[in-house]
């Protein structure tokens, strides 16, 4: 099992300063690399407080590269609607080589409404854009030279520098929420899966993760490795049930209010490329912190509960790669460094 620190901004001036935001995630970072930790990974989002201390997340894992020496490095996700393939595929490159090789590309659709329509980006382009942008990222990765002629960029002999630093190029993640064609499409591409499971039905999502398994077989990718399925995960640990669950219930309803945010404008906007994004809201008015506990969308706990929740999910789902987000919500620094120390002394020798 690859356990991961999933790093993912949730917070605004009010509660933390992006000076501060940032200093205290690259401490936790470089904790991480000394705690066995396996990677580190952090989103591209955009004007909310969800996700919107990290509008690029290779800034980020430029300064991680410098303070770590193992982590992998993962975009979790760069989103190909919002930039020029060209200059998408440069900086990851880039960033292949600050790392010396530890950098892992995932790549995602974007979701929020408010971020297209800032960017005056039409969302029902948002399946084409994702499917071209990744492309020629790949394209740019892999020839000396490279062209496009597409709907949403056109070039020509473009030559292909810097090339990545990992051949034949830097391992492919793709984030898939809900809708079933994206799991086959990412089997069929032989691409890594991520996946959130915080709102889907668990029933609903095994069977998505099963196309997805059957599509890359299909295909002639051979079988899909368990560390090729990255869960996130809301992890906290702490000496007693009682403690964890006071540090994190209002954390976690200061998470569930920063998403709705952000979501909210779901309520009024309709787009045939996010079937059914339009019960979001609902669904995110609808959770709370016993539900996340009850229905085990997060471990938190006691070092036994939070390993028998990690336990249980991974193995119904097949899993090898969990990402935990420890710094959510209203979480101090000082939790989140004493969850990660606790999580790794107690939690992780038992799986591996």
């Amino acid at each position: 099992m690859q356990f991961g620190l999933d790093i993912f901004p949730d917070k605004g001036p009010d509660l933390l300063s992006p000076a501060d935001f940032y200093a205290q995630c690259l401490d936790l970072t470089e904790l991480a690399d000394k705690l066995g930790y396996y990677s580190v990974k952090i989103v591209e989002h955009y004007f909310y407080a969800y996700g919107g201390y990290s509008p690029n997340p290779l800034l980020f894992l430029s300064a991680a590269a410098q303070r770590t020496r193992r982590l992998r490095l993962i975009t979790g996700c760069v989103l190909p609607a919002f930039s020029h393939p060209l200059k998408l595929a440069a900086e990851l490159a880039t960033v292949d080589a600050i790392s010396g090789g530890r950098l892992e590309a995932g790549f995602a659709r974007a979701f929020i409404p408010g971020e297209f329509s800032a960017f005056g980006v039409p969302m029902d382009e948002s399946r084409g854009r994702f499917d071209e942008g990744v492309a020629a990222v790949l394209d740019f990765w892999t020839k000396h030279r490279t062209s496009l002629d597409g709907p949403f960029h056109q070039y020509r002999d473009v030559p292909t520098l810097p090339p990545p630093t990992q051949r034949p190029h830097p391992p492919v993640w793709v984030a898939t929420i809900a809708t079933p064609q994206s799991f086959i499409n990412c089997g069929e591409r032989g691409y890594n899966l991520m996946v959130v499971p915080y709102l889907a039905p668990y029933e609903e999502l095994k069977e998505n993760i099963d196309l997805y398994r059957e599509a890359y077989r299909k295909a002639g990718h051979g079988e899909v490795k368990p560390e090729q399925i990255m869960m996130v995960f809301h992890t906290f640990v702490a000496p007693t049930r009682e403690e964890a669950y006071a540090i994190c219930r209002p954390a976690m309803q200061h998470y569930i209010n920063v998403f709705l945010e952000a979501a909210s404008s779901w309520d009024t906007t309709v787009s045939k490329d996010y079937a059914h994004y339009d019960l979001l809201p609902k669904a995110l008015r609808a959770m709370t912190f016993d539900r996340v506990i009850a229905e085990k969308r997060a471990a938190i706990g006691t070092p036994d509960d939070v390993y028998e929740a990690i336990r249980e999910v991974t193995e119904y789902f097949g899993c090898g790669h969990l990402t935990l987000q420890h710094f959510f919500g209203t979480i101090t620094y000082e939790q989140a460094r004493a969850t990660m120390e606790l999580f790794a002394r107690e939690v992780m020798p038992r799986f591996n």
